[in-house]
């Protein structure tokens, strides 16, 4: 019982860290970790099965996804800029002025003005095309951050959904080898008050139903962060799911 006993300090101390990551991911400090979080003492179940209908609408919901998205879309457009550039640029002006006695100085006899003289044209140097080439270059390689983004989201989300569904199984098979356990462990304790079985028997019964429970506890709070990683993978942000349609029997 003690060496069970012993095994409380560490979880308790981890379940702190957890409050206090917690807390910060809230903009708070530490010490002002939610107290409904605080008081919770069974690990958190889903209660709505998650929309996974649309993979692509789900994953646009995801920070880096949306990030590569408009970095990609910023390069085209500079692909554009630097293009409009190649275009030679043509000014035109006008150029006014007068002549005459000071006396008639704004007259419209004394005024004169010009237009063809002023006309420019610049053409573009090698400059403008190395800015093209740039831009190609920085679409070419925002082009492969999407694409790699993207595969990292769909590997996160295989994984993710990977990893749930053999730690869902483990957990139906550890709830098993609980009840298991607890049936052993009455059935020993009725043997001993009947005097046909030893005290060590019955020991050893609670001491496998104690390790068969803390196991169990261990795949539950598993399974809630198996939810929580699935979770973030697909993006998560939805507020309501879509609704499920069971076949009916017959």
């Amino acid at each position: 019982m003690n060496q069970t006993r012993a095994a409380a300090p560490p979880l308790i101390a981890r379940r702190q860290a957890a409050l206090f990551r917690l807390a910060a991911l809230t903009g708070r400090a530490p010490a002002e970790f939610p107290q409904a979080a605080a008081s919770c003492v069974v690990p958190p179940r889903l209660s709505r099965p998650i929309p996974v209908g649309d993979g692509a609408a789900l994953l646009k919901r995801r920070p880096d996804v949306r990030q590569a998205e408009r970095t990609l879309a910023g390069a085209t457009a500079r692909i554009g800029v630097a293009t409009a550039a190649l275009y030679p640029t043509i000014s035109f002006g006008l150029g006014l002025g007068s002549t005459g006695l000071l006396a008639d100085l704004g007259a419209p006899a004394a005024n004169r003005w010009s237009l063809g003289s002023l006309i420019s044209w610049t053409f573009p140097g090698g400059g403008e095309r190395a800015r093209v080439r740039q831009a190609d270059a920085m679409a070419d390689a925002a082009l492969a951050r999407f694409d790699g983004v993207v595969l990292n989201a769909l590997r996160e989300t295989e994984t993710s959904l990977a990893t749930y569904a053999q730690d869902l199984q483990r957990n139906a098979d550890l709830r098993a080898a609980r009840d298991d356990a607890a049936t052993a462990e009455r059935q020993a304790q009725r043997l001993y008050q009947t005097g046909r079985s030893p005290y060590l028997s019955g020991l050893d019964a609670s001491r496998t139903l104690a390790t068969a429970e803390a196991a169990l506890a261990q795949s539950n709070g598993q399974v809630a962060a198996d939810q929580v990683k699935l979770f973030l993978a697909l993006g998560g942000g939805w507020e309501q799911a879509p609704p499920v349609t069971q076949a009916s029997r017959r």
